[in-house]
């Protein structure tokens, strides 16, 4: 039998908890969980507006938390529209919120930035600044998220808008900033700045991952511009010794690896991979020995009988 929906009172007294305790053990799976036992369905957006309103008065810790609960509750428990109706409801309380936060436009203004960066917002969201009145604290928050993405770069440096960097945060939120960044550079072609943006990150030991997402990003587009751009990427990090002769041999070899689930969805993408292993190899950023370790083409990984039946390398 499906459990009455939560009253409004009823849900402030349920969920409340759940997300302060949040803020204290960090585990979104948790609140996931504690979510799924309740009926709130027509009350949904109200769960990021809570975060978000528990957060304006915590430090950047407990904001980059509730970030982060945000990100993980879309697509498993939030649709985008929950979301932004949520973050429409915290732009309509804002001028009772700022009695008590008065920094709280210029919080507000963040959160939506870094809900656009996630994807959980769309960026058509901020189009609502034109209908605020001038001098509002409506005005203010969307005029906050607007410069935020709007600044060179904008989009990966979001990514720690509370101030909380390096191996401190998830995997996924990484690899979200990795990805960022590379988009941002084939759009900018600006290599320093890429590597600049990958510096704020502090995570060395992480430098595998950009490198291999490059390679998958470069294998999916297909196209010889963007082929070109992550080599002179590469190169700059070899160059500078910025990305380590390790960490760029474990990127390629991470690929080699996953080669054949990668190719289920690029089926030509062994030509590609050939093509720009050699370049690199070529141009000195990665030892001639890796080209021999590039999956053969095609799943199949043992050679004909007449071969005497080996393991390709």
């Amino acid at each position: 039998m499906c459990k009455p929906e939560l009253t409004e009172e009823e849900f402030s007294k349920n969920i409340t908890p759940i997300v302060q305790e949040y803020f204290e053990h960090g585990e979104t799976e948790d609140v996931l969980m504690s979510l799924a036992e309740l009926n709130i369905s027509s009350r949904k957006y109200k769960v990021p507006a809570l975060a978000v309103c528990l957060a304006l008065e915590k430090k950047g810790t407990q904001r980059e938390m509730a970030s982060v609960l945000i990100s993980d509750l879309y697509g498993k428990h939030l649709t985008q529209n929950d979301i932004a109706k949520g973050f429409q409801q915290l732009l309509d309380d804002l001028d009772d919120l700022s009695l008590d936060t008065p920094e709280a436009p210029e919080v507000l203004g963040k959160f939506i930035a870094r809900a656009v960066a996630d994807d959980c917002l769309p960026p058509a969201f901020i189009s609502n600044l034109g209908d605020t009145p001038e001098e509002s604290n409506q005005r203010k928050a969307l005029t906050e998220a607007d410069l935020l993405l709007r600044l060179k770069h904008g989009m990966v440096r979001l990514d720690s808008v509370w101030g909380i960097v390096g191996g401190r945060r998830p995997v996924k939120q990484l690899v979200k900033k990795m990805l960022l960044l590379l988009k941002e550079y084939l759009h900018s072609e600006d290599v320093e700045e890429a590597s600049r943006c990958l510096r704020e990150l502090e995570v060395p030991h992480f430098h595998h991952e950009l490198i291999y997402e490059a390679i998958v990003m470069m294998l999916e587009d297909g196209h010889e511009r963007v082929m070109s751009l992550m080599k002179d990427l590469f190169q700059f990090f070899s160059k500078t010794n910025f990305v380590t002769p390790v960490q760029m041999k474990s990127g390629f070899e991470r690929v080699f690896e996953s080669f054949a689930d990668i190719q289920l969805d690029v089926p030509h993408a062994h030509t590609s991979l050939e093509k720009f292993t050699d370049m690199c190899a070529r141009d000195g950023i990665i030892p001639i020995s890796l080209t021999l370790k590039v999956p053969s083409r095609g799943r199949k990984r043992f050679v004909s009988e007449g071969d005497g039946g080996l393991v390709k390398v």
